[in-house]
């Protein structure tokens, strides 16, 4: 009778200081957090993102992974037709290499931390924020969504035949 063959199912988990040190043996840059203990910024391929360890001895990420623009992380935002990498001060067009090098910085983080990778983050880069012109608002009642150049205005004051 042939074997039933076990299918994994999901990733093993690794401690803090387990993570910390696959960060570092894959060369990573790790820089401990000024003033406090258990926590560190990552950064590697121009891409940082911060760690710190959770109540039960595993990872919690505290600042997501995006690229460094002067000395923030960047968020990446989608706005349908392009992507940008916002900080506090600057927003910048995405190239594909920034998005390559958030992608698998990313992709390496998942692993050293033990976290579940999902198929769509797989498959590339997934944004922040989505901020297409066509949805945005979309979300508020009928009467205080503002108009939209292709919609045309109703005037109440003009007589239909």
């Amino acid at each position: 009778m042939a074997k039933k063959q076990e299918r994994r199912t999901g990733t093993e988990k690794r401690t803090y200081e387990e993570a910390v040190n696959w960060l570092r043996e894959h060369g990573f840059d790790i820089l401990e957090a000024p003033g406090t203990q258990n926590r560190v910024f990552l950064k590697k391929l121009n891409s940082s993102a911060a760690i710190e360890k959770a109540d039960d001895g595993g990872v919690r990420i505290f600042a997501k992974p995006g690229i460094v623009i002067g000395s923030e992380i960047s968020r990446l935002i989608d706005k349908g037709y392009q992507k940008f990498l916002k900080t506090t001060k600057t927003e910048v067009p995405a190239t594909a290499d920034h998005l390559k090098s958030l992608h698998q910085f990313t992709e390496e983080l998942r692993e050293a931390t033990g976290a579940t990778s999902l198929y769509n983050e797989s498959l590339g880069s997934v944004s922040d924020r989505y901020v297409y012109d066509r949805v945005k608002d979309r979300d508020l009642p009928e009467a205080q969504r503002p108009q939209r150049a292709w919609e045309e205005k109703k005037d109440s004051s003009r007589k239909h035949a």
